[in-house]
């Protein structure tokens, strides 16, 4: 559970200890500045950034249900965070799986990636597509 939070942590720690750093030094906008960005960054790298996840085999269940295609995805990861920001609204229709969080969901994804934990890692009707395009799965969203 830490796992999916350390890089968030990090961020945020390194944040407060350059504003301090920079109100020792007299410079309190500089400081507050920087920690803003910090903060900004931190919240990227979080969990909070994504959808709401489920585990997989819940994503699964309704997956066959709703035709709508599985996101197994890990806290951390530019990747995800590129293919998440670039979805926008969309990612709401799609069911997300942090591997982080659901063992399960990071076998399913080890079971089609080689072994490996490689993600974003979509399945929509049974196939997988290891880093997909973000254009093709936007595709897949407007029409599910």
């Amino acid at each position: 559970m830490l796992r999916r939070w350390t890089l968030t942590i990090l961020m945020a720690a390194c944040g407060v200890l350059v504003a301090v750093a920079q109100l020792a030094a007299d410079m309190p906008a500089v400081g507050g500045a920087e920690l803003l960005i910090f903060l900004a960054l931190a919240l990227l790298l979080s969990p909070w950034a994504f959808p709401r996840s489920v585990a997989a085999a819940e994503a699964q269940r309704a997956s066959a249900a709703d035709g709508r295609p599985i996101v197994y995805w890990r806290p951390g990861c530019r990747y995800c965070l590129q293919l998440r920001f670039s979805l926008g609204r969309l990612a709401r229709r799609a069911h997300w799986v942090d591997i982080w969080h659901d063992p399960a969901g990071a076998a399913a994804v080890r079971a089609v990636a080689d072994g490996n934990e490689t993600v974003p890692t979509v399945v929509l009707g049974g196939q997988a597509v290891v880093n997909p395009n973000r254009a093709w799965l936007r595709e897949q969203l407007r029409s599910s």
